[in-house]
C-alpha cells in the first residue's frame, strides 16, 4: 500500500508557510539564518529560526507549555481543516499521532533549571511534562482531543522520517484511517553546546560538500503531514521507505556510508523503482567533514553521476529531530501544483567544491523536473548511533 501524503503544515528558517518555503527556497534566501548572541558563551553562532509569533498553548495545557509544542501548533492550524474532515470521516479514535523529536521542551527545562539554580526554588509554571521527550505526539492528541494511538519518535537526526514508516504501519495494520506524523525542534542551548563540544558547529554558515566545510548550523521548526490510506486521498504518495542502523559510533557516521547506502537501497526496494526513477534527492549533507564524504560515496554507489541532488541546511539549519520531516516536506512541495515551474532547488554554497569526494551531480544551479507523468524524490537523514532513514515521495501529474 502507499498511502497519500494529502495535506502539510511546516515552519522553519526559509518561511512560515508552504508558499513562503518554497519560494525562498527555490530562491536560496532564508531570512531565518541568523548570527544571534546568548547561546554559546562569549560567541555569536549562525542559528536558523523560525521568526513568526507562534501561537499560545491553552491554559488547560499548560504542562505542555514550550515552544517545541507551539511549532506544532503553527504547523497544526495550517491543516486543521484536513484534520476536522477526517474527524468526521474516521472518528476521533481512528487517527493516529507520531511525531518525532529530540529536544521536546528542554529549553524551558534549561530555564527553570538556571531559576532553582538561582533562587533555590523551581518556577511555579514549571513542569517536567514541558521537556519529557514523549509530550510533542501526547500534547498533540490531548489538544485535538484524540483518544487513539500517539507515541513520539526520538532517534536523533532520523526522528521524524521515521515516523512516515510508523503512520504507514499503522495505517496497514488497520490500527489507523489516518495519522498526523512529522516532527519538530527548538533552539537549545543544550544541542548548540552539545555540538560545539562535539567540534562539529560551524562558526561561519554551512558549506555542505565545499572543501572547507567544517560543521553544522542548527536550526528549528516543524512539519506536520495527514497521513491517509490511498482510497481515502489524493495526492502526494509515501513511495517507500528503508532504514537501517550500522551502529558503528555514538556520534560518527560509518566512514564508508554503509549504513546510508543500505537505508537507500531498502527505500528504492520497499518502493519497487530503479535508480533512475528517482529525480532528485535531498541529501542529509550537514556539512561536517565525515557526513558529506561517507554521504557523497554511498549515492555515488547506488545512483552513480546522473540523479540530481543537493542539501537544504544552509537554508533551514539542521533541525536535528524535525530534519526528517521538513526535509521531506520540501521533496512534498517540490513535487506538488505549488511548484508550478517545476524547478529543483540549488545548492548553496560561498566556498569551493571538495574535488576530493566521490562524484555525485549536485546542483550548482536550479535545474527543471522532467516532464514526466510519475516524479519521485528522495530524502536522506542520518542520525547519531547509525540510525537512518531514507523516504521516497511520488507524485502523478
Amino acid at each position: 500500500m502507499k498511502p497519500v501524503l494529502s495535506a502539510l503544515g511546516l515552519l522553519n528558517a526559509l518561511g512560515n508557510n508552504k508558499t513562503e518555503v518554497l519560494t525562498n527556497l527555490l530562491a536560496g534566501h532564508a531570512a531565518g539564518m541568523q548570527q544571534q548572541s546568548g547561546w554559546l558563551p562569549e560567541r555569536n553562532v549562525w542559528v536558523g529560526c523560525v521568526t513568526t509569533t507562534l501561537p499560545v498553548v491553552p491554559a488547560h495545557l499548560q504542562s505542555f507549555d514550550c515552544r517545541n509544542n507551539q511549532l506544532l501548533l503553527e504547523a497544526l492550524a495550517q491543516i486543521q481543516n484536513d484534520i476536522d474532515e477526517a474527524i468526521t470521516v474516521f472518528g476521533r479514535d481512528r487517527i493516529g499521532v507520531v511525531i518525532g523529536s529530540s529536544t521536546s521542551g528542554i529549553a524551558e527545562g534549561e530555564a527553570a533549571l538556571a531559576e532553582k539554580m538561582h533562587h533555590g526554588v523551581w518556577p511555579a509554571d514549571y513542569h517536567y511534562r514541558q521537556q519529557e521527550i514523549g509530550s510533542p505526539a501526547e500534547f498533540l492528541a490531548r489538544f485535538l482531543e484524540l483518544p487513539g494511538i500517539a507515541y513520539t519518535v526520538s532517534t536523533a537526526c532520523s526522528s521524524s522520517a521515521k515516523t512516515l514508516g510508523s503512520a504507514r504501519q499503522l495505517l496497514e495494520l488497520d490500527l489507523c484511517d489516518a495519522v498526523i506524523c512529522g516532527g519538530s525542534d527548538s533552539l537549545c542551548k543544550l544541542t548548540l553546546n552539545g555540538f560545539t563540544a562535539l567540534e562539529a558547529m560551524s562558526p561561519a554558515r554551512c558549506e555542505p560538500f565545499a572543501a572547507n566545510r567544517d560543521g553544522i548550523n542548527i536550526g528549528e521548526g516543524a512539519a506536520l503531514f495527514l497521513m491517509v490510506k490511498n482510497e481515502y486521498g489524493d495526492g502526494i504518495l509515501l513511495a517507500g521507505i528503508g532504514e537501517s542502523s550500522d551502529a558503528h559510533h555514538i556520534s560518527a557516521p560509518h566512514p564508508d556510508g554503509i549504513g546510508a547506502e543500505a537505508a537507500m537501497r531498502a527505500a528504492l526496494a520497499d518502493a519497487g523503482i530503479h535508480t533512475h526513477s528517482v529525480n532528485y534527492i535531498n541529501l542529509h549533507g550537514t556539512a561536517t567533514p565525515l557526513n558529506d564524504a561517507m554521504e557523497s560515496a554511498a549515492v555515488s554507489r547506488v545512483f552513480g553521476e546522473n540523479t540530481p541532488c543537493s542539501s537544504t541546511k544552509p537554508l533551514t539549519g539542521h533541525t536535528l529531530g524535525a530534519a526528517g520531516a521538513t526535509e521531506a516536506a520540501l521533496c512534498w512541495l517540490l513535487l506538488s501544483d505549488i511548484n508550478s515551474n517545476r524547478m529543483l532547488p540549488a545548492q548553496i554554497n560561498t566556498a569551493t567544491p571538495d574535488g576530493t569526494l566521490a562524484k555525485i551531480k549536485l546542483l550548482r544551479t536550479t535545474e527543471t523536473l522532467p516532464n514526466e507523468n510519475i516524479l519521485r524524490m528522495l530524502s536522506n537523514s542520518f542520525a547519531f548511533g547509525g540510525s537512518n532513514a531514507a523516504v521516497i515521495l511520488e507524485a502523478h501529474t
